[in-house]
């Protein structure tokens, strides 16, 4: 149980693509426990592996409310697999790019594949804040922010401020 540093924009990192997890072991387990630990002290209710460094397609996942039962999902290897023509909007943000939030359109349900840490195969159908969150974070594990589905002004004006903050604190 331990919670790893997140990984800030511009870090370079975060636009690798993820390799597939090829063994579901003690290792990888591990992973996802730091992954939950971190996620939830950060807060956040999503986190990809490569946020903190490790370029395995590894997610996880709690869309619970504060004071709600926690339901937490780690997906290994997930992809989707079906897509809804129904389009929602949603107000994200992401822990990389902290206290950020931008209006993001994507479809309104999905379908995911993926293993879970026993290594079954499992589907599931996410629809609403959980349809976008499992896209958010399968984003990351392609090298995908979601400032990449906003304008092109907008997205600029992001990466500038966290370019300059991130030169600071180098500085310092």
């Amino acid at each position: 149980m331990a919670t790893r540093p997140i990984l800030i924009i511009p870090e370079p990192k975060l636009r690798t693509i993820s390799a597939p997890v090829e063994a579901i072991d003690g290792e990888i387990r591990k992973l996802v426990e730091d992954m939950f630990d971190t996620m939830y002290d950060a807060p956040g209710i999503g986190l990809a592996a490569i946020q903190i460094g490790v370029e395995k397609r590894v997610v996880t996942i709690d869309v619970a409310r504060e004071g709600e039962e926690k339901k937490p999902i780690a997906l290994i290897n997930p992809e989707i697999i079906a897509v809804s023509e129904e389009l929602s909007v949603y107000s994200e943000g992401c822990l990389s790019i902290p206290e950020y939030y931008e209006e993001v359109e994507r479809p309104a349900r999905v379908a995911v594949r993926f293993q879970d840490v026993e290594g079954k195969v499992r589907e599931v159908e996410a629809e609403g804040l959980f349809a976008t969150c499992v896209q958010h974070e399968i984003d990351h594990l392609n090298g995908v922010l979601f400032i990449d589905h906003i304008s092109k002004l907008k997205r600029d004006r992001v990466i500038k401020k966290f370019t300059k903050q991130a030169r600071h604190k180098a500085e310092a």
